[in-house]
């Protein structure tokens, strides 16, 4: 067991050592000279969620090919978000060990080991280690683009660089819920966004659909996102949130342009929800097997008039709801026969995606959706946010002396 603490230790310590760009290789060499590894590899998600693709190695041309998150060994831990070891020739095995940060899915690192079992207590300890990199990447970010450059397929459009510089993490989880969301196209998305941030007792949630395209798009996102976040910060209600937020895009835009939103303050210890529906995202909800539009009074979006008064009204979650939060460029695509996408297609989508974890189903269901629409590539942003709720944990009571 002590032994055990000291690697921990050791890894821990040649991670919050390392140069930022430089984790993978500190974490290697400590991975080889402690835990016998043969090989070490980490792999990141790509910003489509698709492929784990292999941090770039020193040496060009060498180093694992990239793999599909779906049908792969490595997407299997991604997926489940639990360690799995491969069998390799000549008895040896491959442990691929999920790379997660508070419920935020970075991807996985794949360790080679020499022939021998895996014991849990060392498969565990492993998944530490994981644990402790994806803690020091989310770090390291701030100082290098290393492992931005390492989640893209393709280059990022100007406008979809500023949009993902503005989003939270894709996944998080906690006790009382389980968040996931996705956009598409991912590596050119304009002006739909979405944000989130939790307290000790409350979690808030924004949906934003922005209007135009391209780089003003991106803009007038990051001006009402922003601007949501400070009156946010000040401890200032979601109904004044969207107020402030109205205000300040009207100031600068004077109208021509607007940001539809949907504002959702829960609290943590009821399930109460506070919801402000300023525009076209929808928000639907899964109880009892059931998906059902939640009856929302519609209110204007942000920016239309110079001052609007927004009203947010309650509405209660159940442990065990599933919510999910869509912008137009989903519940509005037509198929090539003109069919629009509708709720009826959603639901089935919906259920279909039932048994996936939270930050599985956006994907799952902007899967279905491209089929609907019968090519790859939206005309416009598409957006899916998943939110589980489990409730609180009761809190056990004290035992008397």
């Amino acid at each position: 067991m002590t032994d055990n603490v000291n690697r921990l230790v050791t890894a821990g310590r040649a991670l919050r050592s390392a140069a930022p760009h430089e984790l993978p290789e500190a974490l290697r060499e400590v991975l080889c000279t402690r835990y016998a590894a043969e090989t070490a590899e980490f792999l990141l998600a790509d910003y489509g969620t698709n492929v784990l693709l292999p941090l770039a190695p020193a040496s060009p041309g060498t180093g694992p090919e990239p793999v599909p998150v779906r049908g792969s060994v490595p997407g299997r831990a991604y997926g489940a978000q639990e360690p799995y070891v491969e069998e390799l020739n000549g008895g040896r095995v491959r442990a691929h060990l999920p790379v997660t940060v508070r419920g935020d899915r970075m991807g996985v690192l794949s360790v080679t080991l020499p022939g021998r079992a895996v014991e849990s207590a060392e498969l565990a300890e492993l998944a530490e280690v994981a644990r402790l990199l994806g803690h020091e990447v989310l770090v390291a970010e701030r100082d290098t683009d290393r492992y931005l450059r390492a989640r893209r397929t393709d280059r990022l459009t100007l406008a979809a660089e500023m949009q993902w510089q503005l989003l939270p993490a894709r996944s998080c989880s906690r006790p009382e819920y389980a968040l996931g969301a996705q956009l598409e196209p991912a590596y050119a998305i304009h002006g739909d966004n979405f944000d989130w941030s939790a307290s000790a007792d409350h979690l808030m949630v924004y949906v934003t659909n922005g209007m135009g395209e391209g780089i003003e798009a991106s803009l007038l996102t990051s001006l009402g996102i922003n601007a949501l976040r400070n009156a946010r910060r000040a401890g200032i209600p979601i109904a004044d949130q969207a107020a402030l937020a109205d205000q300040a895009i009207h100031a600068h835009y004077r109208g021509e342009v607007h940001l539809s939103v949907l504002l959702v303050d829960i609290e943590l210890s009821t399930g109460r929800m506070q919801v402000v529906d300023a525009g076209s995202p929808r928000m639907l909800m899964l109880r009892e097997k059931v998906l059902t539009a939640v009856d929302l009074e519609a209110q204007l979006p942000l920016g239309m008039f110079e001052e609007t008064d927004y009203v947010a009204q309650e509405v209660t979650l159940l442990p065990g709801d599933r919510l999910l939060f869509v912008s137009d460029g989903v519940h509005a695509v037509p198929s090539p026969g003109g069919e629009i996408y509708g709720e009826r297609a959603l639901a089935r989508a919906v259920h279909s995606a039932a048994l996936l974890p939270a930050a599985e189903v956006p994907a799952a269901v902007l899967r279905e959706l491209s089929q609907h629409r019968g090519r790859p590539e939206p005309d416009d942003d598409a957006l899916v946010v998943c939110l589980d709720w489990f409730g609180r944990p009761p809190v056990p009571a004290s035992g008397s002396h």
